[in-house]
């Protein structure tokens, strides 16, 4: 596989048994002992994007199945295939239907269940309680709180963390010795960086970075990635909290015209610094106060706000946020 010219690095690199997964120590173990088993309830992965949720449950596919695991596995995406009809036809003629091979039962993976409207969960719900014996189902989901209790209630939780920088890092550069990549050492620090925590993200710009060249360089990585850098976001933050309005609202008008990057991730970034600001600078009360309202930001930018003013309103917050000097 290494070599493709167009494969998906993604794809190509993505670990094909449970024991190969990157991170997630506490959970591998016991997705081990119940594809060992072959006992086990209605799971659900719940965690950020990037952080191993559909590895997971394809690889517990394979470890319970074998060689023929895509004929007792079935993968269906809630973001697509939202509403109920969906549920009363695909999902339960599949689940009606009799297991092949010994095990007596099969797999059903829902990726981003979050997704599912409450009347389709409900739905659901019936079906996991009724087919039990012939399939178990495994959800996906961002936000658990997004699915509905009788649902959470008939699974084992799996909470997903996002990966460490070290984890991300030795994935990298594992991908970087069977691409053949000369990968600079401080272009390491800055795919991770830029990655935050997800490490689909990070492999996706490692071989954006590399379709230029197969040197990969810490200015290639800045340039083309698509999320704030810390050290944009610390200039950023820093630029208002000082006083200098215009000065900050160009650096983000920058971060959204040149380096595309969304409001979600600017915000993200900016809540993660938010507690870094030294306190003759912005006072901890002060901090409470602003991360109250990146929250009420954070509900009215996923409502449909407009994201330039609602990131323009954060900056004027920041601005009028700084200690009065001391007496």
């Amino acid at each position: 596989m290494p070599g493709s010219e167009t494969a998906v690095w993604v794809e190509r690199y993505r670990p094909r048994s449970l024991g190969e997964m990157v991170g997630q120590a506490a959970i591998v173990p016991l997705l081990q002992a119940y594809a060992k088993n072959r006992s086990f309830p209605h799971l659900m992965f719940a965690g950020p994007p990037g952080t191993g949720k559909t590895t997971a449950a394809l690889a517990f596919a394979r470890e319970l199945f074998g060689e023929e695991w895509r004929q007792s596995f079935l993968e269906l995406n809630a973001s697509d295939e939202r509403g109920i009809d969906t549920v009363r036809t695909t999902i339960k003629d599949y689940a009606r239907s009799a297991p092949i091979g010994g095990i007596g039962f099969k797999l059903l993976f829902l990726d981003e269940a979050d997704n599912l409207t409450p009347e389709a969960q409900g739905s659901l719900r019936r079906m996991m309680e009724r087919y039990a014996g012939s399939c178990r189902f495994i959800l996906s989901c961002n936000y658990s709180s997004r699915i509905i209790e009788p649902i959470q209630s008939r699974c084992a939780v799996f909470r997903f963390r996002i990966h460490d920088a070290k984890d991300v890092q030795r994935h990298l550069e594992k991908i970087a010795v069977a691409e053949h990549l000369t990968v600079a050492p401080k272009a390491y620090p800055a795919l991770v960086d830029a990655a935050a925590g997800d490490i689909r993200r990070a492999v996706n710009l490692l071989q954006l970075a590399a379709s230029f060249s197969h040197d990969v360089t810490v200015e290639q990585v800045e340039r083309l990635a698509t999320t704030p850098l810390q050290k944009e976001i610390q200039e950023l933050v820093e630029r208002a909290v000082d006083g200098r309005f215009e000065e900050a609202r160009g650096l983000l008008f920058s971060l959204f015209s040149e380096r595309g990057a969304s409001g979600e991730d600017i915000l993200r970034a900016i809540h993660s610094f938010l507690p870094n600001l030294p306190a003759n600078l912005v006072s901890d009360r002060e901090k409470l106060r602003l991360l109250e309202y990146l929250g009420e930001v954070d509900y009215r930018i996923s409502e449909g706000a407009s994201e330039r003013i609602q990131l323009e309103t954060v900056l004027a917050r920041l601005a009028l946020a700084r200690a009065p000097p001391a007496r």
